[in-house]
């Protein structure tokens, strides 16, 4: 062999190594890509999770506290309601109005001593709080994992993997609007 078909071939067998190279780096890429979307999946289906067990749990509370306090009915049937809404159409929008009406029946609650003397509404109240706060542990892993899978479509070369593969940015979970007002006790 001379000179030159050495450094042809030399050339084709660094060519051919950045191919492989290249293949590998796309595929783990794309890979990274699959397992994240699934990890959104997965925290969105635990959001759900725990907004079914909320909604499972409520029928137990309104029905303890109605046989305690019949001047709170208007704010029981808003949760009635809000449910119904929900279990027809579960959505993050009719979620939150489920969590807003609850929010009412807690403040009820906290300014209304007969109600709080009651051990099993205590109880389910308990429950009720453990749920709110599994609800927002599991909506801040969503959106957590939303966050990771955006950063890396975003991030140059993954940028190129992802427009090539459909691999487009999710959604955070966002509260609705007025979410951020405190509901108002009203015994008028």
């Amino acid at each position: 062999m001379d000179k030159n078909q050495m450094i042809i071939l030399g050339v084709v067998a660094g060519i051919v190594l950045l191919l492989l190279f290249a293949g590998l780096w796309y595929v783990g890429t794309y890979n990274s890509f699959v397992k994240k979307d699934q990890d959104v999946q997965g925290q969105w289906a635990q959001v759900q999770t725990v907004l079914q067990r909320r909604y499972d749990l409520i029928p137990n509370l309104v029905e303890t506290v109605k046989g305690y306090a019949s001047q709170e009915l208007a704010i029981f049937n808003s949760i009635t309601e809000a449910r119904a809404q929900y279990t027809n159409n579960p959505t993050a929008a009719n979620a939150n109005q489920v969590e807003t009406a609850l929010s009412r029946l807690l403040a009820v609650v906290e300014s209304n001593p007969e109600i709080k003397s009651n051990q099993n509404f205590l109880a389910l109240q308990d429950q009720l709080e453990g749920t709110e706060n599994r609800i927002a542990v599991e909506r801040q892993r969503f959106n957590d994992a939303v966050r990771e899978f955006n950063t890396s479509i975003k991030v140059f070369p993954n940028n190129i993997v992802a427009g090539m593969n459909g691999f487009t940015e999710k959604e955070f979970f966002e509260a609705t609007s007025g979410a951020e007002t405190p509901p108002q006790v009203d015994f008028n």
